[in-house]
């Protein structure tokens, strides 16, 4: 789920409803909810809230290449034993969830400096 993706997703009001596959016909989860579940399905990959603030506060928009490399990187950690893993991708830097498939934060190369990066066992450099 790119930048643009998630703006859209938060500017939906949820007053929509998506009829349940179940034999009961009711209405069980708003359109935001169903939209994010779908969109997260189509990347493997979900970003979390505090993520998705720190791509649009830094003005880091994702490309659905970016998204695509992302999501191979995070499968090489899970290939390779990996919980928490830095995602090193051009001038992008992204700590990962490996178990969650969630994206906790993100930042520019730019605001790497001077940072100590804690809580990862791993690094995947694309």
């Amino acid at each position: 789920m790119n930048a643009i993706q998630l703006q859209q997703l938060k500017n939906i009001q949820g007053n929509v409803q998506v009829r349940s596959s179940d034999s009961s016909g009711q209405y069980t989860t708003n359109f935001q909810d169903y939209l994010r579940t779908s969109l997260e399905g189509q990347t493997g990959i979900k970003f979390s809230a505090h993520a998705a603030n720190r791509l649009h506060e830094r003005n880091i928009a994702l490309s659905t290449d970016d998204v695509s490399k992302l999501n191979s990187a995070v499968s090489k950690a899970e290939e390779k034993g990996s919980r928490e893993s830095l995602v090193l991708m051009n001038d992008l830097a992204f700590v990962v969830s490996v178990k969650n498939k969630t994206v906790v934060t993100a930042m520019a190369n730019t605001q790497l400096k001077d940072n100590v990066i804690t809580n990862i066992d791993s690094t995947v450099i694309m």
